[in-house]
């Protein structure tokens, strides 16, 4: 059972509405696929990168440099997904570029082993608690129609993307439409400066659930200091991009919640390593979203199947991005979606959508 050779797909999928956060604003998505060729079986990998480095240094073409010059010729022919990641370590930073080579190897590898990625990884539950993202919207009218028309749908939690200038109206206006019933945070994408904590403070009165990334992801002193100020739990999201610097985190305290992105920490490996540090802490984690297509959501499901994720994450219903998905639709149900539970990530990209995409490179492995 060998790695034959690796396929790096491209193309793009519109959103089925703009996507603003403190950022930009995303109306589609700039895709790249890995996928990795073996005897008799292969595996997809799904890249989070964004088209320009505003989320993270890293962005799409970057990606694809990274993966190309660098990343695979690390492989080799009978190399686990394991082995890949002590192989790449050297290689600093690039997690993305790391995690989707590591996602399609571990495709690859438990689809010759008969074994889902949920069951690799220690899942627990069968279906996943879905919350979903709510981006910045032109008035509170239209926030106040889009958070209503989620919560019809059942999502069980609702995040709202917050800037400076349109943060705290935009949540008084949810939680007086809502009600105090409705599980409410907010995430900054790094929008505030330790100067805001003042402001930021007024949003303890509506009861959060937690703020998301509230300052930039290398003040981790700042977030030190903005949690002993405001009551809202801060949580960390583009700080956090490994093992190591999620046990900074709690060691200092600078958040008492943790968001794992698979993509962000390098990959499954290592989001479940930071797992399980949070469960042996106590703390509390959940998963989020990178507007991944079915590829990268499956494989996000089986993470967020694991007993630590207690906190609804951002794994959405495919329909909440896209008019159509790459592979079979996720679908909400009752709240939930659920896991995959065939061998590997459990989906495969649909060929009348892969025919939209183009092959930019192949890679022989010896």
């Amino acid at each position: 059972m060998g790695l034959r050779g690796i396929e790096l797909w491209r193309g793009e999928i519109d959103l089925v509405s703009p996507f603003r956060t403190s950022f930009g604003i995303e109306s589609s998505r700039d895709l790249l696929y890995v996928h990795a060729i073996g005897d008799s079986h292969s595996g997809w990998g799904e890249c989070v990168a964004m088209a320009e480095p505003n989320y993270s240094s890293e962005y799409l073409e970057n990606c694809i440099q990274i993966i190309s010059r660098f990343l695979l010729p690390l492989l080799k022919s009978d190399m686990s997904a394991e082995d890949f990641v002590l192989s790449a370590a050297p290689i600093r930073g690039n997690y993305m570029s790391k995690a989707c080579v590591e996602a399609a190897l571990l495709d690859l590898r438990l689809r010759e082993q008969k074994m889902s990625l949920a069951k690799f990884l220690g899942a627990t539950k069968n279906r996943v608690a879905s919350g979903v993202s709510v981006g910045i919207q032109n008035s509170l009218d239209d926030l106040v129609r889009v958070v209503g028309e989620y919560i019809a749908l059942g999502y069980l939690r609702v995040k709202l993307k917050i800037e400076p200038g349109l943060d705290i109206e935009l949540v008084r206006t949810i939680r007086k439409e809502f009600g105090d019933e409705l599980l409410l945070q907010v995430d900054a994408n790094a929008a505030y400066t330790v100067a805001d904590a003042e402001h930021l403070k007024k949003l303890d009165e509506f009861k959060l659930l937690l703020i998301e990334q509230p300052l930039p992801e290398d003040d981790l002193v700042g977030h030190i200091e903005l949690a002993k100020i405001i009551n809202t739990p801060v949580c960390l999201d583009e700080s956090i991009t490994s093992l190591e610097t999620a046990r900074g985190a709690l060691d200092l305290e600078a958040c008492s919640i943790i968001n794992i992105k698979p993509g962000r920490v390098g990959g499954y490996i290592e989001a479940k390593k930071i797992h399980d540090l949070c469960v042996s802490r106590g703390v509390p984690v959940w998963c989020g979203g990178m507007l991944e297509t079915g590829i990268g959501r499956a494989a996000n499901l089986a993470l967020a199947a694991l007993p630590g994720f207690t906190l609804p994450g951002d794994i959405s219903a495919s329909s909440r991005y896209f008019a159509r998905d790459i592979t079979t639709p996720f679908f909400l149900d009752n709240g939930h979606i659920d896991v995959p539970n065939s061998v590997g990530i459990g989906v495969e990209p649909l060929p009348e959508m892969l025919d939209n995409f183009r092959k930019i490179a192949t890679f022989e492995i010896s």
